[in-house]
């Protein structure tokens, strides 16, 4: 089922170091209770219209990461949050977590200190140092495998770990690109012909999970002493 979107909602934009982050509070009655991984599945089923029409163009696009803002389970936590981007859900976003407490002190919410909020894949932290300073605490991150290798489809391949951190990562260091912004489409489609491989070949994270994030490393053009 799909549930057509209000005529008005109200969002607060915020960004980090320039990684903008869209806050959407939401207080429909079904979305309040339950865990947030049981929210989530309502949101993905019967609320999606409302994530791509919030971030999506023309109100958006693809540099954006929304959070809803919802009840928490817990009343000691600050609040229960529902990262999305233009192509779906997040479990966590660490740029995404630093929007939301700031946006939060800006609407009155919450006060300099440290503050736990509820996120699919579990509990996490933020210390609120001032309206423009904040340190997060993520979930635990660990590496599930190192050195998978993956076919792509131009008969190359590519070896890279696969990593948990809120969300599945697939990580390269030996790619043979520059990164660098002249490079920014050849990368896109190179990263984009990893997940695709990565589903193709059935190479997931723990428990069959997805892995959606593909990040590219490099030593960096200049050494510093």
């Amino acid at each position: 089922m799909t549930v057509s979107i209000p005529h008005r909602l109200t969002v607060y934009d915020s960004h980090t170091a320039g990684e903008p982050t869209r806050c959407v509070p939401l207080e429909i009655p079904e979305l309040c209770a339950g865990s947030i991984a049981e929210r989530l599945e309502i949101l993905k089923n019967q609320y999606d219209s409302w994530r791509q029409a919030i971030l999506c163009e023309p109100r958006g696009s693809d540099v954006w990461v929304g959070a809803y803002l919802l009840p928490p389970v817990d009343p000691e936590s600050a609040a229960g949050i529902i990262f999305f981007n233009n192509a779906g859900y997040l479990g966590m976003c660490g740029h995404g977590l630093i929007g939301v407490a700031v946006t939060l002190a800006h609407m009155g919410k919450i006060q300099p200190g440290v503050h736990r909020f509820e996120t699919p894949v579990g509990l996490v932290e933020s210390e609120l140092e001032s309206e423009s300073s904040v340190r997060i605490r993520n979930v635990p991150a660990r590496r599930y495998r190192s050195n998978v290798l993956v076919q792509l489809p131009n008969g190359g391949s590519v070896k890279g770990d696969i990593a948990w951190g809120g969300n599945w990562f697939f990580l390269v260091k030996e790619h043979g690109y520059s990164l660098s912004l002249e490079n920014v489409d050849a990368l896109t489609e190179f990263t984009w012909s990893i997940r695709r491989a990565l589903g193709a070949q059935g190479i997931t994270g723990d428990n069959g999970a997805e892995i959606d994030h593909v990040e590219l490393f490099s030593d960096p053009f200049e050494k510093r002493n």
